[in-house]
């Protein structure tokens, strides 16, 4: 019988995903690895995030600097800034490098290890791997992401205060008012919880594609590559959906 090789992949996950949620609520719990894959997640990934988050506040401001110049609306550019980071770049530009960097790094990881045959041997051993490797690492991805993109956003707009300075004279308390009496709790809360499901689908695509990598080293690249590909492309879907639901919901 035909079967897509798409069809095959998403129904996979799927079954993937309906793992995590049986093992992940069972006893017993890895607390202590699980706290180390936050600090592994977070720590590695602080350095990029705050560089992006920086330039991303810094062109922001200065590239909509001239068009608000010409229509005498630069009083503006802390408002426009601030919800433009805070609604949609902050959250996906930080997803996509946290998919580059975290995706990749637990593709590769894992991958290594079943190549090595760690997994089999820990399955062996009576250690429950999945439990071990798989439920913890995407429990620390859906937890740190949210967290990482505040940091982001903090960083953007802070970005932008610089930017501003660089032609004319503001004080971080005027600026600091003047973007959050643009903001709403309808600006900030979906586009907070939205994080959540990217660091869930980071975590989950990148511990899938290892788990189940091919054997041969050329199978360690696969997961790696592969794992930001998908859990590139489910970040902008999960951002489109949000979007819809907002729209829905009355929130935009």
């Amino acid at each position: 019988m035909f079967k897509s090789p798409f069809l095959a992949e998403t129904g996979a996950i799927a079954q993937f995903t309906g793992r995590f949620f049986r093992e992940g609520f069972r006893p017993r719990y890895e607390v202590r690895e699980f706290l180390y894959q936050c600090f592994v997640v977070g720590y590695q990934s602080l350095p990029m995030v705050s560089i992006t988050g920086f330039i991303m506040g810094l062109v922001l401001t200065l590239q909509s600097r001239p068009t608000m110049a010409k229509f005498g609306a630069e009083s503006w550019i802390p408002t426009m800034v601030g919800l433009t980071i805070i609604r949609e770049m902050g959250p996906i530009i930080t997803a996509l490098i946290f998919a580059g960097k975290i995706g990749s790094s637990i593709g590769a990881e894992l991958g290594s290890m079943r190549v090595t045959e760690q997994i089999d041997a820990m399955e062996v051993s009576g250690t429950n791997p999945f439990k071990y490797l798989v439920v913890t690492r995407v429990l620390a991805t859906t937890l740190m992401l949210p967290l990482l993109t505040v940091l982001a956003d903090a960083i953007g707009l802070y970005a932008s205060y610089v930017g501003i300075n660089t032609r004319g004279m503001t004080t971080l308390a005027l600026f600091i008012n003047t973007v959050l009496a643009g903001l709403t709790f309808a600006d900030v809360l979906p586009a907070f919880f939205k994080t959540f499901f990217f660091g869930f689908a980071v975590g989950l695509v990148g511990c899938y594609k290892g788990y189940y990598a091919a054997k041969g080293t050329a199978g360690v690249g696969v997961a790696a590559n592969s794992a930001v590909v998908i859990s590139s492309l489910l970040i902008f879907i999960i951002d489109l959906l949000a979007v819809q639901i907002t729209e829905l919901l009355s929130f935009n």
